[in-house]
């Protein structure tokens, strides 16, 4: 059984430490809901566990599979079945989202993806998303709507069928329809893979619809209370000044955390979209 396992683990940006002991684990086909305020380490953690170069981890351990993440690059990371949603897609002109998605298929299989087969798993999946048809021959996220950008994450998650999925805030910018076609698309994923998830996001009505056995509230780079989905509830009706009166904790500055600013959802592609042969 595939399990992420996080062990007192502190990070640092530029210095300063932003993660300060957090412990973790995430067992197969479980789903975790991660709730906090702005700015106390929810992406940090996220952008570490993928590998982001920026966030430097000082101590602790990272383990996915029994295997040390830590001592992997980020693309071998994404090939282990990791995968991250981001919250700020980045665009990338001059890749197509199927020039993309094929060769990060590729680098997870022994002999690549037949032509046809990949066409055919990509217009199910673009028309399951309900995405517009030329989307496999638009530029990775160039010229999107912010929604459109979040449901290409989708799209690459079901296409890549990872074993974790770590999606953070991918439900804001999206209206009421497509949070429902999201939800309903990772929902279906876990049914047919067991696909682990960690979502990051401040409203409740997203988590009612994946429904996650766990919730974890993050409050100045640790994890101070963790349980049901009720506890989700509870911040939704009472915001977290419950938190910091029960468990005597304060909120790091409110300023936004750093963000990764590279689109790793799929880094395995990091070389081989460029040498990418046609078949």
């Amino acid at each position: 059984m595939k399990s992420l396992v996080i062990k007192d683990l502190h990070v640092s940006v530029e210095g300063k430490e932003i993660l300060k002991g957090l412990n973790l684990t995430v067992n197969e086909n479980e789903v975790h809901a991660l709730m906090g305020p702005n700015g106390n380490g929810k992406s940090t953690l996220l952008a570490a566990i993928m590998g982001d170069p920026k966030y430097e981890v000082t101590g602790g351990s990272i383990e996915y599979d029994g295997k040390n993440l830590l001592e992997m690059p980020v693309n071998e990371r994404s090939v282990a079945g990791v995968f991250l949603a981001m919250q700020y897609p980045q665009e990338i002109p001059g890749v197509t989202n199927s020039d993309f998605l094929r060769a990060a298929i590729n680098v997870r299989r022994e002999t690549p993806i037949s032509l046809f087969s990949f066409i055919k798993s990509m217009e199910k999946t673009i028309n399951d998303l309900q995405m517009k048809e030329d989307l496999a021959h638009r530029f990775l996220n160039e010229g999107f709507s912010g929604g459109e950008k979040k449901r290409n994450e989708i799209v690459q998650m079901e296409m890549l069928r990872p074993s974790l999925s770590m999606l953070d805030e991918i439900d804001s910018g999206l209206d009421v329809d497509a949070l429902h076609v999201v939800a309903d698309e990772l929902n279906n994923l876990r049914k047919e893979t067991g696909m682990s998830v960690i979502a990051v996001s401040h409203y409740e009505r997203f988590y009612e619809l994946i429904q996650p056995e766990f919730t974890h509230v993050l409050i100045d780079g640790r994890i101070v209370v963790s349980g049901g989905p009720e506890i989700a509830a509870k911040i939704d009706q009472e915001g977290y000044d419950w938190i910091y009166k029960e468990y005597n904790v304060q909120p790091a500055s409110k300023a936004e955390e750093k963000r990764p600013s590279l689109s790793i959802g799929a880094c395995a592609v990091r070389e081989s979209v460029k040498g990418q042969t046609r078949q």
